[in-house]
């Protein structure tokens, strides 16, 4: 075990896009990070393999037994937790007509009930080893407004408002839990036409630095510590735009 007085922050889907950015984020501010992550070659590729740093770890967060083990294996290394930042997802965009129950549940387990499951088993190492922290449950504008084909992802995105108000109260006051509704979000490598940046309010979309700041603002103390149970739009002003056909 290394020693403890530096703050751990846990990140699931960490190993790329958004989660990746959160990782590095914290990682530049001093904080030592456990990734937990299901896809092997984005954890092989993570661009920091300092183990006195970072602990990657390949697991299913929707998995009971996956993220007790992570958990313990994060404790054996690190020693404490301050803060877990729920953001592993997958889409299972598809006609709701051809939507399985088998692919609707997989969706609901990864995006929802991974979420429970990362708190559960979190928390009471956050009370033990550095008695007060926080959760951050990286959400979507789809929990507030859709299109066709998102009915798995939606549902579990929008879940995700209720956990965040309810373990809020749950956990309040040693742990603050606050969520983030992402809208379009660029991911490593995506571009855009000029087109779809100007359609947002602030004339472009968004980036994944953009969301990994709102995480480090939520996880502060110092910055939101009267902050709880509240979902904050990062989209542009999207949703705040009537759009008539």
């Amino acid at each position: 075990m290394w020693s403890n007085d530096q703050k751990v922050i846990v990140v699931t889907g960490g190993a790329k896009n958004i989660g990746k950015e959160i990782a590095l984020k914290f990682l530049e501010i001093g904080w030592r990070v456990g990734i937990i992550d299901y896809d092997m070659q984005a954890l092989e590729n993570f661009p920091i393999n300092d183990e006195k740093k970072v602990f990657l770890y390949h697991g299913d967060t929707s998995d009971e037994y996956s993220v007790s083990e992570f958990y313990i294996q994060l404790k054996e290394r690190f020693g404490r937790l301050d803060a877990i930042v729920n953001n592993a997802a997958i889409g299972g965009f598809k006609n709701f007509l051809d939507l399985s129950v088998s692919e609707w549940k997989r969706v609901i387990d990864v995006n929802l009930t991974g979420y429970f499951l990362m708190a559960r088993f979190g928390v009471p190492l956050v009370l033990e080893t550095a008695g007060k922290g926080a959760i951050v449950n990286i959400s979507s504008t789809r929990a507030l407004m859709s299109e066709p084909g998102n009915e798995a992802y939606s549902a579990s995105k929008a879940g995700i408002l209720g956990l965040t108000h309810a373990l809020a109260n749950s956990l309040g006051p040693k742990i603050r839990v606050n969520a983030i509704c992402p809208g379009w979000i660029l991911h490593e490598g995506e571009i855009i036409s000029e087109k779809e940046h100007t359609q947002h309010l602030t004339g472009r979309a968004g980036t994944i630095s953009d969301i990994a700041e709102m995480v480090w603002f939520l996880v502060d103390d110092e910055k939101s510590g009267f902050i709880t149970g509240q979902f904050f739009v990062v989209d542009g002003g999207m949703t705040k735009k009537m759009i008539y056909i």
